[in-house]
């Protein structure tokens, strides 16, 4: 038979950081940043020991600071990162009969035929703490959306299938912020539908999720609730849909002027990345987050172009919403590109990004 794998590295980068200092291993440990919790900055990750202590990801550092105070706090090392993620992947794709799926530093789908999927991802696991000394959980699926799910019940370092079988016995029950793609915002808007449960969601009359999500959005929400949607693991190299650059400021930019070019100079970062795609740009995105910490996106689709300057021209039309007098402490700008023709197919609402 066919199985999904998600294959999901344990507090990847925290682990990473106690592969280089042993001594870390068993500390509450949490890298964000340059590692300064008196610095605007967020957490990258959080070792276990740390989120005992309520640590997240996301969460800014001098938060984190406060509810582990004993915590060991250290800088982000990106390409240290980067380069243990391609010494787990290689591991991965050494597996027999693996088509491996590469969702971002610390997952990756596997597609495999196997009678005893139980006994090939411990295989898995093993050859991949072999390889590199990192830990992994293993998700079994009939479809990606399942093994991605499953992977969260397996957690820390072990096994766990959810399949069509087990669905409704394991997921039927919980809140629909629990699947795949589903954020506070949609979780909100499907429990003001009176959705609450991933059961209900399964069953909701079509025709109601589609007036407020769109027919795309409207029916996959439904699928998403039936753990449905594609079983195919597709291996075609992943493909950006885009270029995004942001900096939190260490001090708030109260100028306009200033503003507005700290807003560009992103935005030439942005354009640099694209130029090297040799990809058009057929999308613009501005996020602002305003002090003390509210924050503000805008998008704007343009014809498709090559020309740089007419596409900082449109840009300046998104930063001109930009509120006045309105002190700014991050920036980010993001230029989306047309995906080239042999880019992976059949994407999914939950996967954007390839």
């Amino acid at each position: 038979m066919r199985w999904v794998l998600h294959v999901d590295l344990d507090q990847f980068i925290a682990a990473v950081e106690v592969l280089r200092r042993p001594e870390l291993a068993g500390l509450a440990l949490i890298v964000g940043g340059r590692g300064d919790p008196t610095e605007r900055a967020v957490v990258s990750t959080a070792s276990y020991e740390a989120r005992a202590f309520g640590v997240g990801s996301g969460m800014p550092l001098r938060i984190a600071a406060r509810k582990a105070p004993d915590a060991v706090i250290l800088p982000v090392d990106a390409p240290a990162y980067l380069a243990a993620s391609a010494e787990v992947m290689a591991a991965v794709r050494a597996q027999p009969g693996a088509v491996v799926q590469v969702l971002g530093w610390d997952e990756a789908f596997v597609g495999v035929d196997t009678d005893d999927p139980e006994a090939y991802a411990r295989r898995l696991q093993h050859a991949v703490l072999e390889c590199t000394g990192l830990h992994c959980s293993v998700g079994i699926g009939d479809t990606l959306v399942r093994a991605k799910i499953a992977t969260g019940f397996g957690k820390p370092r072990g096994v766990f299938r959810l399949t069509a079988e087990n669905w409704d016995d394991v997921m039927g029950e919980r809140p629909v912020i629990e699947l795949w793609g589903v954020g506070p915002k949609v979780s909100k808007r499907l429990v003001a539908l009176g959705i609450r449960t991933v059961a209900e969601l399964s069953t909701a009359p079509e025709d109601g999720l589609v007036a407020e999500f769109g027919p795309r959005m409207g029916l996959w929400y439904r699928e998403l609730g039936q753990g449905g949607g594609s079983a195919v693991v597709d291996d075609t190299p992943w493909v950006a849909r885009g270029h995004s650059r942001e900096t939190t400021y260490q001090t708030d930019l109260a100028d306009r002027a200033e503003i507005e070019q700290a807003a560009l100079t992103l935005l030439e970062q942005v354009l640099d990345g694209v130029a090297e795609d040799g990809r058009p740009v057929i999308g613009l995105g501005l996020k602002v987050r305003y002090a003390p910490f509210t924050t503000k996106t805008f998008t704007k689709r343009i014809q498709e172009t090559v020309d740089r300057d007419l596409v900082i021209a449109k840009a300046r039309e998104l930063i001109a919403r930009i509120e006045p007098d309105r002190p700014v402490r991050l920036l980010g700008m993001r230029a989306e590109m047309a995906l080239p023709d042999d880019a992976r197919e059949g994407r999914t609402p939950t996967r954007g990004a390839w």
